[in-house]
């Protein structure tokens, strides 16, 4: 694989191997030809979902009745693969896979493990993970809106999300709410619901103009005194830590997210310098573009080696908040300039969707704030590295 300069798939056992050359195979096959399509329609291809299920990758780190758990270096190397060709793609399978699903998996009881996550692993039922709110952004663990009051066996959910993947069309909706029950021994602490897809007071609207990730159904989403049974609530999830526990998770994948992208626009790149003609020779005999080319796959080669470190953590259970946090401030930072530098060599041609690039382009913006901020990851490392807490500065004087 020309991006994977160190070779590092080959970590993987065979059996590994084969289950990501697999997924290569789909997305270049299946997802290329229709992706840049996709992206300037921002309609979803629904048609990709079967595809996606008889590869059966969802779920892959947990162990299930017929197949065994797989390393985490592999789910990461499937994220990177979807990346590659499609960072949208890859978010849409992230956020059923990785946010909904390890949400219950973590934080549901037995029962609601069986009961819900069979179907998502064959993708009979779509997930969302419901966080993020209008007015809370970095903010949303101690600002928190959504609020969810105890009525006999309901819970009653009142509030708004914001941009919510997946939620146009999930059929289940993991949703964050603040517990406002009088009495309640959860009173002010933040719950998980699993809200299924037609719950009266709930309503989900389609974010328009967005400019990056445009295939992903980004949605607002809106609750009205709706009503969830206590059997929807998650029985395990009765603080933001264990919120939390989920987006450690996650946090490292939007780190492989960057990764794939990165050799995406690498390859596309390469492949254009070597293609393109100017003054008698292709751009790729010039210092200057072997120059972008080079450091473009010197910032991937470093990133792809803090992501598998991220994953060795994982499996071995020494994965850290700090840790998640540099993986993901790094390897964005260093996409923000790999693909700039890829569209830099494909010159003007480089802003035409037919030359993907300028997708990518677009996309590495979404990456480089979703699932914590530069500033936020930087002062959760800073914390870390001295012991100081800067989140909160004095607030200004006023004269």
């Amino acid at each position: 694989m020309l991006g994977d300069f160190y070779g590092y798939a080959e970590l993987l056992d065979p059996e590994e191997q084969e289950i990501l050359a697999r997924v290569r195979r789909f997305a270049e096959e299946r997802i290329a030809p229709i992706a840049d399509a996709h992206w300037a329609s921002t309609d979803f291809p629904f048609d990709l979902v079967p595809g996606f299920a008889e590869l059966d990758i969802v779920g892959l780190g947990r162990a299930w009745p017929d197949r065994r758990a797989y390393s985490k270096l592999l789910t990461s190397m499937v994220s990177m693969e979807l990346s590659r060709i499609d960072p949208s793609m890859s978010t849409f399978f992230g956020v059923h896979g990785g946010l909904a699903l390890s949400s219950i998996d973590l934080c549901g009881s037995e029962e609601q493990k069986e009961r819900w996550l069979p179907a998502m692993r064959r993708m009979e039922k779509i997930g969302a993970f419901a966080l993020s709110e209008p007015h809370g952004g970095s903010d949303v663990a101690g600002g928190l809106e959504t609020t969810a009051r105890r009525e006999g066996d309901d819970w009653v959910l009142d509030g708004a999300k914001r941009w919510i993947g997946n939620g146009t069309f999930a059929d289940l909706v993991v949703v964050w709410a603040r517990d406002v029950t009088d009495g309640s021994e959860t009173h002010g602490s933040v719950l998980g619901f699993v809200v299924e897809k037609g719950t009266p007071g709930f309503t989900a609207t389609k974010m328009e103009g967005k400019l990056a990730l445009r295939t992903v159904q980004n949605a607002d989403l809106t609750f009205e005194g709706a009503r969830v049974p206590e059997e929807n609530r998650l029985q395990n999830a009765r603080s933001f830590k264990d919120t939390n526990r989920v987006l450690r998770v996650t946090r490292g994948g939007v780190a492989w997210n960057a990764v794939g992208a990165m050799m995406g626009v690498y390859e596309l790149a390469r492949a254009y310098a070597l293609e393109r003609v100017q003054f008698g020779q292709p751009i790729a005999s010039f210092q200057l573009i072997q120059d972008h080319l080079v450091t473009i796959l010197g910032r991937l080669t470093a990133s792809i080696a803090m992501a598998v470190r991220v994953a060795q953590l994982q499996d071995a259970d020494h994965f850290r908040d700090d840790q998640a946090a540099l993986a993901k401030r790094e390897c964005t930072i260093a996409l923000r300039e790999a693909v700039a530098r890829a569209r830099e060599v494909l010159g003007g041609n480089g802003v035409l969707l037919e030359n993907k690039v300028t997708r990518f382009f677009n996309d590495a913006e979404a990456l480089y704030s979703y699932e914590g901020t530069r500033e936020m990851n930087t002062l959760v490392v800073g914390r870390s590295i001295t012991g100081i807490g800067a989140f909160v500065g004095r607030a200004p004087e006023r004269h």
